[in-house]
This record gives structure tokens, sequence and C-alpha cells, in this order.
């Protein structure tokens, strides 16, 4: 069994309050765990309007297949264009 972890640092230039980064940040959320089946949560950064540190879980059989899913889950983000991504890390236990 494997656990594989990413930790997303976010910046979303466009929000002026905190109503307006928790309604980017649920629908970014929710679709995140549709299209992929993984545990995300909002780790750091949660009074911060224009910050967010997104933390997102996957277990798999294979550390090859959770490394394959976090790396399409990064890949997604990036083409998002409401917010830009500074910085991830990958961790596989």
């Amino acid at each position: 069994m494997t656990i594989g972890l990413c930790r997303l640092d976010l910046y979303l230039p466009e929000c002026g309050s905190l109503k307006h980064k928790r309604g980017i940040l649920k629908s970014l959320v929710t679709r995140i765990r549709n299209k992929f089946n993984v545990s995300v949560s909002e780790l750091e950064e949660n009074e911060r309007w224009q910050k967010a540190l997104l933390g997102v879980v996957v277990v798999a059989n294979d550390s090859r297949y959770a490394n394959q899913v976090l790396s399409k889950v990064v890949d997604m983000i990036e083409g998002e264009g409401q917010l830009i991504l500074m910085d991830y890390t990958l961790e596989l236990l």
C-alpha cells in the first residue's frame, strides 16, 4: 500500500475577500475530488485572502499509480485561470 501526498501552495490574485476565496476553493476541491477520487483539504493560510495551501492525498496499491494521479492533479491546477500554482511537493509513503 502506498500513500501519496501533495502539498499545493496557491496564489489567488483576484480574491478581495475570504468569501470569494472560499467560493473558488470549494469549486476547485469538488472538481478534484470528483475527477480523481482523492481526499483534498485546505491546510493553512485559512484567513489570508489571496493565499491557500491545499493537501491532496491518494491511497493506492502501486506507487507509480499514486504518483501519476497526483501529477494529474498538479497539471489540472496549473491550467486553472483563477489561481497560480506557486509551489508544490509530492511525497510517497
